[in-house]
């Protein structure tokens, strides 16, 4: 009698997520006010947090918000990009003198935006998914999350002030690019090493200027990047461009992101009955998507606005200089971020001997 050979191909198992679990079985640093259950287990493996994406917790939507978002951007503008012609890209097929490749500086900046946008909604969507892997892990990705912030403002601050802004503004103090660029990229910078400071050195409960020491260089950063936009709205009538109305709903779904980002509502008042849906962090974090998504849309009208006169506007060497500061500001938040990374390093072993 023959032997039965078997063809049937193993599939391959799934690990088994643990249940999510209450604030008192988490250390400290990963509980969140008001917010009593589910978390998710400290120390598994990094497989079992990527696969918690598809789990119900308390940090889902906070992933999933950010992902969708960069997803919907980059589709967004590849599809501008095609429909936009040749050049959107910061390429051209078809030069002057026939087939080939030649630099288009004037949507370089165009490219940078989005190209931060999807940057700091991923290291979002990162920070909050795999932070619960252990305290180290926490503090490295919550920096990164804080460059991928700084690294957006700045991005946002180069084009907003190339593409949506006015004469007029131009010719202002603050409005000249020798100016508004480099004051934008040191209060980036700012914003990535105090947030990163604030993160480490206050422990919980947080005090008050725990929160101060985040939200203000923030604050004053977002104060010059979107003046460009806030004297355009201010100056012109809105029913001359498509893009003052977007611009108008930008910075009204920024406004009230922030209040959700700096007060803890609706979970204040409610303890436990927000924790998986509707919690305020999840609130700023769908704001903020909604807000960025709009963001977009404006500077694609304003990029096809000002296109044209652009390089007459701010040449084209001034352009390169403004954009090769783009990768110079990453540079500098991310020798910021691993500094203190290793700060964190230290405090943590010298809190475990």
């Amino acid at each position: 009698m023959m032997p039965r050979v078997s063809f049937a191909v193993p599939s391959p198992s799934l690990p088994s997520l643990p249940a999510t679990v209450r604030d008192v079985d988490v250390p400290p640093l990963f509980r969140e006010r008001f917010i009593l259950s589910g978390y998710r287990p400290v120390g598994l493996s990094w497989r079992c947090y990527a696969l918690s994406v598809f789990q119900i917790h308390n940090e889902t939507l906070n992933v999933w918000s950010h992902l969708l978002a960069a997803a919907c951007m980059t589709l967004r503008f590849t599809a501008f990009a095609v429909l936009g012609g040749g050049g959107v890209l910061g390429f051209r097929l078809l030069g002057p003198e026939g087939p080939g490749f030649s630099l288009d500086v004037s949507s370089l900046p165009l490219v940078l935006y989005v190209l931060s946008a999807v940057t700091y909604l991923s290291c979002s969507a990162a920070a909050h998914l795999f932070q619960s892997h252990s305290e180290e892990a926490h503090y490295s990705l919550f920096f990164l999350d804080y460059v991928g912030v700084a690294v957006y403002q700045y991005g946002a601050a180069l084009a907003l002030g190339l593409y949506s802004s006015d004469s007029t503004w131009t010719q202002s103090i603050v409005g000249q690019v020798q100016v508004f660029l480099p004051a934008a990229a040191f209060l980036a910078w700012l914003s990535c090493a105090t947030c990163c400071y604030a993160k480490l050195h206050f422990r919980r409960t947080f005090p008050l200027h725990r929160k101060l020491c985040q939200l203000v260089p923030m604050a004053v950063a977002y104060l010059l990047d979107i003046s460009p936009v806030a004297h355009r709205l201010a100056t012109h009538r809105w029913s001359s461009s498509p893009a003052l109305t977007l611009h108008f709903l930008q910075v009204a779904l920024f406004l009230l992101s922030a209040f959700f980002f700096s007060c803890p509502i609706p979970e204040r008042f409610f303890p436990g009955r927000f924790d998986i849906v509707g919690h305020g962090h999840q609130i700023f974090h769908f704001l903020l998507s909604l807000c960025t998504l709009v963001q977009q849309e404006a500077l694609f009208h304003d990029f096809l606005w000002r296109r044209p006169a652009l390089l007459r506007t701010f040449t084209e060497e001034r352009l390169l200089l403004a954009c090769t500061s783009f990768p110079f500001l990453t540079l500098c938040c991310v020798v910021t971020a691993l500094a203190m990374r290793r700060r964190a390093r230290q405090q943590l072993t010298k809190e475990q001997t």
